[in-house]
This record gives C-alpha cells, sequence and structure tokens, in this order.
C-alpha cells in the first residue's frame, strides 16, 4: 500500500501527518517553533529549526505506524503564506531569520510605494493590495537591511523563496514553488502567470534569486533520497488554498470558510481572475497542468480571538465547551451586539481607528447575551464579507464549507446559516489544510481524478437557514448601525 506524506509547516508548529489511500489520517506529529519578536511588531523564525522540525515530524509519523520512506509514495506541502527566506545557493545557509507574514518592519517601504504611486500596478498585475503583509517588501528589507544578504545578491549566490521553497530546498536541494504561494509575493504577475520584471525592479529583488514555479499535477518539485530511495515531492498549496482544495471546492462558486483565531474565505472564481472594489484579494487557487483556477480570497480579524477574550479578560466562560450552553439560554432577540473591532475592521468597512464595542446592554442582559453576541458577531462580520464576495463575482453562494476548531460550536453554525441564508457544510475531516496538500500530492499518483478525490472527504454534518428571513433582515441592520458606531474612535 501506498502512503502520502504531508508536511503542514504552519506559523507556530510543524507538522506532518500520513493519508493512506482512503483518504485516511493513518498518523500525525507535530512539534512548535520559537517565536522571535527583536523589536515590537516584528516576528521572526529560525529557518534552520524549521528545516529540522519538518525532519523530525516526516519521521516520526512515518515511526507512529511502523513505514518508511520506501512506502511513501508522494509526498505533500502546505505552509504558512506570505513568510520569507533568504539563503546562499552555494552552501545552502540561512542569511538571516525568516521574516514571518504578520510582520510590520516594512511598512515604511509600503508607505514610499504608495507615495510613488504603485498601488495600482500591483493590484492589476498580482491582485493584492499593497500591504507589508506580502512577501515583496520582505524581500526589498532584507537586501537592503541585511549585509550578508546583499552580498550574497552581489555575488549571484542568493536564493529567496517562501516557506514552501525553503522546506523543499532543505528535503532536495530543488529551488521550486507553487503559484499558488507565488501570487503571494507581491512579484508575480497572476494573469500571464509568471514572475513579473517590472515589478521585481520596483522592489529591487533580482529575478533569478526566485524559484522556479513548478504547476500541480504535471512535474514534480524536487526528490527525497533517504537511503537511496527517491520520494516525489509532487503537491504544493500555500494553506488557505489547501483548505479551500481540501473542502473539494474545484468548481466555480465553491467556497470555504477556515474559523480560528480570525475566519479565512476563499471563493474559487474560476479559470478567471476577479478584481475587488472592496479591498479583497484576487490570488491563485491552485494550477493542475495548465489549467488555473482563481479565487477570491477575505479575512475577518476577531472570531475566535473573541471568545479566546470573553474566556481570558473577561472571565465569562472558563472553556469553549460552554459557549452553546450560555448561548441558547440567552435572548435571542435581545439588543446587545458585540463589534471586535480590537485592532480595527477589515474589508468591507477598512477601518484601522475603529475599536470593539458591546452596545445595546439593559438591566436584563446577562453573560448569557453578550456570549450570544460574540457568537452572532462571528457570523456577521462572515456575511459582511460573503455578501461582497457574492457581489463581485456575480454570484450566488449556495453553500458554505467550513473547517476550523469553532465549527464545534452547533449555535455559531446555525446562526451562520439563519444569517447568510445559506447551507453550511461540515465535512467529515475538518484538518482540510493538511488533508488539500496530501490529496493535490495523491492526485493522479494514488488517485485519478478530482471526482475520486471530493469522494475522499464526505459531508458530516449540514446546517440549513430556518429562522424568519425579516428578523434576520431586521437584526442584519441593527449589527450594521452597530459596526457604524464602532467607527472612527481613536485617531490614527
Amino acid at each position: 500500500m501506498g502512503f502520502v506524506l504531508t508536511i503542514d509547516q504552519g506559523t507556530s508548529s510543524t507538522r506532518s501527518l500520513v493519508l493512506d489511500t482512503e483518504g485516511k489520517v493513518r498518523s500525525s506529529y507535530q512539534v512548535e517553533h520559537e517565536q522571535i519578536f527583536p523589536q515590537p511588531a516584528w516576528v521572526e523564525h529560525n529557518p534552520l529549526e524549521i528545516a529540522e522540525n519538518v525532519k523530525l515530524t516526516a519521521s516520526k509519523a512515518m515511526s507512529q505506524i511502523h513505514i518508511d520512506w520506501e512506502n511513501i509514495e508522494v509526498v505533500g506541502i502546505t505552509n504558512q503564506r506570505e513568510t520569507v527566506v533568504a539563503w546562499d545557493k552555494t552552501t545552502g545557509t540561512p542569511l538571516s531569520n525568516a521574516i514571518v507574514w504578520q510582520c510590520r518592519r516594512t511598512t515604511p517601504i509600503v508607505q514610499n510605494l504608495k507615495k510613488e504611486g504603485y498601488d495600482e500596478v500591483f493590484l492589476q498585475k498580482t491582485g493584492l493590495v499593497l500591504d507589508a503583509y506580502f512577501s515583496g517588501t520582505k524581500m526589498k528589507w532584507m537586501i537592503e537591511n541585511v549585509p550578508k544578504v546583499k552580498e550574497a545578491m552581489d555575488s549571484g549566490s542568493l536564493a529567496f523563496g517562501t516557506i514552501d521553497s525553503w522546506v523543499i530546498y532543505s528535503l532536495t536541494g530543488q529551488h521550486t514553488t507553487d503559484a499558488s504561494n507565488a501570487s503571494r509575493t507581491l512579484l508575480y504577475n497572476i494573469r500571464n502567470r509568471s514572475w513579473d520584471e517590472e515589478l521585481c525592479e520596483i522592489l529591487g529583488v533580482p529575478i533569478e534569486t526566485l524559484p522556479k514555479v513548478i504547476p500541480n499535477k504535471s512535474d514534480i518539485f524536487g526528490n527525497i533520497n533517504k537511503n537511496g530511495i527517491e520520494t516525489p515531492i509532487t503537491g504544493v498549496l500555500g494553506d488557505q488554498q489547501a483548505a479551500l482544495f481540501g473542502h473539494g471546492a474545484f468548481e466555480r462558486g465553491g467556497i470555504k470558510c477556515t474559523y480560528g483565531t480570525g475566519n479565512f474565505l476563499l471563493l474559487n472564481t474560476g479559470e478567471t481572475p476577479v478584481f475587488s472594489d472592496k479591498g479583497l484579494l484576487t490570488t491563485v487557487g491552485w494550477q493542475l497542468g495548465n489549467d488555473i483556477t482563481y479565487a477570491l480570497e477575505g479575512s475577518v480579524f476577531i472570531t475566535g480571538a473573541a471568545l479566546l477574550w470573553l474566556r481570558d479578560k473577561l472571565k465569562l466562560i472558563s472553556d469553549y465547551s460552554e459557549i452553546d450552553e450560555l448561548a441558547r439560554n440567552a435572548n435571542a432577540d435581545s439588543s446587545v451586539f458585540f463589534v471586535p473591532a480590537f485592532v480595527g475592521l477589515g474589508a468591507p468597512y477598512w477601518d484601522p481607528s475603529a475599536r470593539g464595542m458591546i452596545i445595546g446592554l439593559t438591566r436584563d442582559s446577562g453573560r448569557e447575551e453578550i456570549v450570544y453576541s460574540a457568537i452572532e458577531s462571528i457570523a456577521y462580520q462572515t456575511e459582511d464579507l460573503l455578501s461582497i464576495m457574492a457581489e463581485e463575482a456575480k454570484m450566488e453562494l449556495k453553500e458554505l464549507k467550513v473547517d476550523g476548531g469553532i465549527t464545534n460550536s452547533n449555535v455559531l453554525m446555525q446562526r451562520q446559516s439563519d444569517v447568510s441564508r445559506i447551507d453550511v457544510v461540515i465535512p467529515n475531516n475538518i484538518e482540510t489544510t493538511a488533508f488539500g496538500a496530501g490529496l493535490i500530492a495523491g492526485l493522479g499518483h494514488l488517485w485519478d481524478d478530482l471526482e475520486e478525490i471530493r469522494q475522499l472527504n464526505p459531508e458530516q454534518k449540514r446546517f440549513k437557514p430556518r429562522s424568519d428571513l425579516r428578523n434576520e433582515k431586521s437584526r442584519l441592520e441593527l449589527w450594521k448601525d452597530a459596526v457604524n458606531r464602532s467607527q472612527n474612535w481613536v485617531k490614527i
């Protein structure tokens, strides 16, 4: 029996798992890595620690079920996106710590690019807004501020890559990436599917330092050689794209939401990129051979983090398992609304000056109503993005595929269905990120086609709208009123 080894290199940890031919997770092993904060708002990772953790977790996951590399048919990789590693191609040695996607050190670079009027050229070529979030400005910062990086660039030995590229290089010695990760760099033209010379010149990043972009299903990203056994890496996807793939959302209109600290929504827009007027991102979903799938992406900053705040700061709950019972005992028609704008508001409001607010309290309001309002805030913020996506993609969305820890809340899932008037579908395997990377790696090797893959993660539970539509419309208006009142609170 052949197995798929999937490496899931995330922001806080690295996990490896083994899938069998039925798509079942046979083993899993996870290790955390250090978060490095050299200055306020700066975040780094040690590339060597990550490389060692990849090898350790892979070995442990295989040993748990008493298999070795000879039993692994293919390898898939999924990863934290936008994080950048620079290394020397002649020695294979990292030239500095990785700059993590969360890091804001390149904000001055972004501000200068905006002053110079480059917003539109980046948006039209990459589908991304100019922001410190993305990889290209991190590469520019490294060249300008890390002497070893500049020296390697001048000598022709510099290699840049996102985390997937670094993991591939550490395992195979090859300098490759996929289109989903390339599309998050500000350097990849999603229209002509290649690194863009103009964008590289604007950011001062030599195009030859970037990895070769390999389509999934058409070629391998590199071979792992262990004791004379060569095992190919055949699938690579950025984490959110991997989750969309893991849900089987292969057709135009397929949409998923990952409910975590924040919420990440991706909508499959098919073979044509849809560009947003309201702050959504246009990105590559995946490329299978010559066929490319695009997606619209939106994120909600604070969702699960609001529940964490209820637990750790307000002490209204001691464990997440209490949430549903408290919410069920709340007055569902209460006027209490919670806007968790702790770090401002994203799409469609884009107000960094907004701040969190609980409004509508009366003498009858208790912890049940506050907990319920936190649940509702997650559903309403998600609906804000769903409605924009449907409008800009000119689609009628019929079901929302979901994953993430807080999908365990039946109250939240039902409220999402009621608020958005859409079926909410929980699959059998909610670990869709690692699962999706394993599936795309096994496509054409363990599984013949997308339809066969779709059957590997069947529906477990479905929530349908059941509340009164008129009542939902009136509550949605109250939510929007509450959001308006939370805006323009602090001076930026």
